[in-house]
């Protein structure tokens, strides 16, 4: 009876293992929703829209019913901006631009009417991403000045933003920043909030309020000032996923995909010498308990089933930065001068 225990156990066993992983999906469609010279690394999907912030001071969206794109350029003092952040309320878009003076824009939704909320004219001001915790509470990222990450918080739907004090926030290493490759070096799960830091050293924040911090190290390739995570996303409070790598050997795939299932406080490497090279967005897919996962970046398009165990190639187009989903099947990709939609199936 034992051994006929074991056998059966260990056939239901293996048949489950092989089932997963030879589950693959491919891509059913693809739809080119806007072509033409620009550089767009933020875009949030809002119910029937798709907002997108990009380089030349353009924002707008894209209305998926009526498969028409909105456009407007955010003006101030003449300057010429590259738009790397945004998010949302209920009622307002906010954007953030990189560079000095560091200014973040909040856009009516309805009328597109725009003023400018905050403005940092630091010389070393660079603001990489941000995302409101609910309709009153948002943090934005930025990189480090006196040795501290650059962290804006906002708790009346984005009206007026505070700069945390440094002395509130652990120090930042020699050669440590955050990237603003794809809005999604902060992720926040209810009041839990995650920062991922690249560079020389590598690491992720951990906070309830966005101002007492936990700081542990990523085993993520680090050293160098184009290495380390780019890019973050949680499925839930304890399932999370980092990835990266080195931006000028965009092919290494070694030591640049890590995964926690404890909530930030322990991280393993996955998938060494395997799938993609460097990325600049991941993104876990709904309803999938955490398992299925999507990137992008210098290799393509890489879909996961298994955590990130294994990888898949879905498309060869290594011009997309960033990546959204609206349910299950459809994401929104955007990049080199284009807005894609994609509808994959298993």
């Amino acid at each position: 009876m034992r051994l006929k225990y074991f056998i059966s156990s260990f056939l239901l066993f293996t048949g489950m293992f092989f089932a997963q992983q030879s589950e693959k999906v491919s891509i059913l469609k693809i739809d080119t929703i806007l072509a033409r010279k620009m550089s767009v690394r933020a875009i949030l999907v809002d119910k029937n829209k798709l907002w997108f912030a990009a380089d030349q001071n353009v924002f707008g969206y894209y209305d998926c019913k009526k498969k028409k794109i909105t456009e407007k350029k955010l003006l101030l003092d003449n300057r010429t901006m590259e738009f790397r952040s945004i998010a949302q309320t209920k009622r307002y878009v906010f954007v953030a631009n990189v560079g000095s003076p560091a200014c973040i824009f909040r856009i009516d939704k309805k009328t597109l009417d725009y003023s400018v909320v905050f403005q940092d004219n630091h010389k070393d001001a660079f603001l990489d991403s941000m995302v409101f915790m609910d309709n009153d509470t948002g943090i934005v990222v930025g990189d480090p000045i006196d040795n501290c990450l650059t962290i804006l918080i906002t708790n009346d739907g984005g009206k007026h933003w505070e700069k945390v004090p440094c002395e509130m926030l652990p120090k930042t290493e020699k050669g440590e920043a955050a990237f603003a490759a794809s809005n999604s070096n902060v992720v926040v799960k209810g009041s839990k909030i995650w920062i991922v830091s690249g560079g020389v050293k590598s690491r992720v924040f951990y906070s309830e309020n966005g101002k007492d911090f936990v700081v542990n190290d990523l085993p993520i390739v680090q050293g160098l000032s184009m290495t380390g995570a780019f890019t973050a996303d949680f499925y839930n409070d304890k399932i999370g996923f980092v990835a990266g790598g080195d931006y000028e050997k965009p092919t290494m795939n070694k030591a640049n995909k890590v995964l926690t299932t404890d909530g930030g406080m322990s991280w393993k490497t996955v998938a060494d010498d395997m799938g993609f090279g460097y990325a600049s967005c991941v993104q876990f897919v709904p309803k999938s308990n955490g398992r299925k996962i999507v990137a992008v970046g210098a290799s393509g398009v890489f879909y996961s089933s298994d955590s990130g165990t294994n990888w898949q190639k879905l498309s060869d187009d290594t011009t997309l930065f960033t990546i959204r989903f609206s349910d299950e099947h459809t994401f929104f990709a955007a990049g080199k001068d284009k807005i894609v939609k994609m509808e994959i199936s298993e």
